[in-house]
């Protein structure tokens, strides 16, 4: 027979193994739900924003993206730099004209605005009306065979506002000066890919190179605009910066990158947190005019409690000094008199034994003169 010793260990190991085997059998159920997950949650994701019935006049026909003639994917370059979080589309249909909205959904307003400035400088071809409207963290393109009226525009920008997250567009489009601004030429680049292009878009290859030097690690935001004023023409730059600092750092970068694109009286300079960069520009005065216009102003705020600093007038300092040295005066009066009366008193009422005490009196004598000193005619 076997010993019960080497039973107990069998049984021990055994049960360990088993332990073992069920932990692994549920870390693979983990790991499987986990993965259904994943591939659930864009199908889930999808399926959040709720599409009306109809826009006006215009009536739902596609519930599952039928009829999108934009051919835009997931793996756009540009669309994964501005974060897309999710695409949807639908048709619609007034009669026999036909109607495609496609929704794009990013992580935040900056990554939208991006998008849709990609979007509105790629102008439809002819006979097919684009627009393209951005509220928030979303960009709706809107395709139609025929123009659309102002009420169905407004209508779907009504729409869109009520699914966003209501969070305004970069404040660095603003600065944009708009007197000889040429239309669908901005562009908003948060990243290298929509910064490249842009600058070759608008500049050329050697303008794309500043992408190395921008520093967009940093959290750098820029926006191109395309400048033209009779026989001037111009491409005004501007990147905003987290801090001053950051962007003087990187103004030395971008001057030294600039020297070496050789793009000919291009410059750059700095007002506070933002760098305004003339690219190509037909004339030095022209840049200069094209910079003095960019809208943008520094604010300082003072949080600490702060009060004005006044002189008081002559008048004022001269009473106040003849009445401070009355005070000093009437107090020295006062000090001497009360000094001298308590001395009197005390030679009045102690006679000898306080002040006047020549026999415990001592003189020194230099012995200039032979007569001695009598202590006594000190008193």
């Amino acid at each position: 027979m076997r010993p019960l010793q080497l039973i107990k260990r069998e049984t021990s190991v055994n049960l360990l193994v088993s332990i073992i085997i069920g932990l692994m059998q549920v870390r693979s159920l983990i790991l499987t739900i986990c993965s259904l997950l994943l591939f659930l949650v864009p199908s889930l994701r999808a399926e959040q924003t709720q599409w009306p019935t109809n826009f006006g006049k215009w009536t739902i026909v596609a519930q599952r993206g039928e009829g999108s003639t934009l051919g835009v994917d997931l793996g756009n370059p540009d669309l994964k730099e501005a974060g897309l979080v999710d695409e949807s589309s639908r048709t619609y249909r007034d009669g026999d004209q036909i109607l495609h909205l496609k929704l794009y959904k990013f992580r935040d307003s900056s990554g939208a605005y991006e998008w849709y400035t990609v979007l509105k400088d790629a102008e439809s071809p002819v006979k097919i009306f684009q627009a393209t409207l951005p509220r928030g963290n979303l960009v709706l393109s809107v395709w139609s065979e025929s123009k659309l009226g102002p009420e169905a525009l407004r209508a779907f920008a009504t729409w869109e506002q009520s699914v966003s997250d209501g969070v305004a567009s970069p404040p660095v489009a603003t600065y944009l000066p708009d007197q000889g601004k040429q239309p669908h030429t901005e562009s908003y680049a948060l990243g290298p890919v929509a910064f490249r292009g842009a600058a070759k878009g608008l500049v050329g290859a050697d303008a794309a190179s500043l992408v190395d030097v921008v520093g967009f690690t940093s959290g750098a935001e820029a926006m191109f605009a395309k400048y033209k004023s009779g026989r001037d023409e111009a491409t005004l730059l501007l990147i905003e910066y987290p801090t001053p600092q950051l962007a003087e750092l990187h103004l030395r970068h971008l001057q030294r990158a600039l020297h070496d694109a050789k793009l000919g009286t291009s410059s750059v300079e700095r007002k506070g947190s933002l760098l305004s960069i003339v690219l190509a520009p037909t004339s030095a005065e022209y840049a200069e005019k094209l910079r003095g216009a960019v809208n943008y102003e520094t604010e300082v705020t003072w949080n600490e409690p702060s009060s004005t600093a006044t002189d008081p007038p002559i008048t004022s300092t001269l009473v106040k000094i003849i009445i401070a040295t009355g005070m000093f005066m009437m107090v020295t009066l006062v000090l001497g008199i009360a000094f001298g009366g308590v001395r009197v008193i005390t030679k009045r009422l102690f006679p000898g034994k306080v002040f006047d005490r020549p026999a415990q009196m001592e003189v020194l004598q230099l012995g200039l003169s032979g007569k001695p000193i009598d202590p006594r005619d000190m008193y």
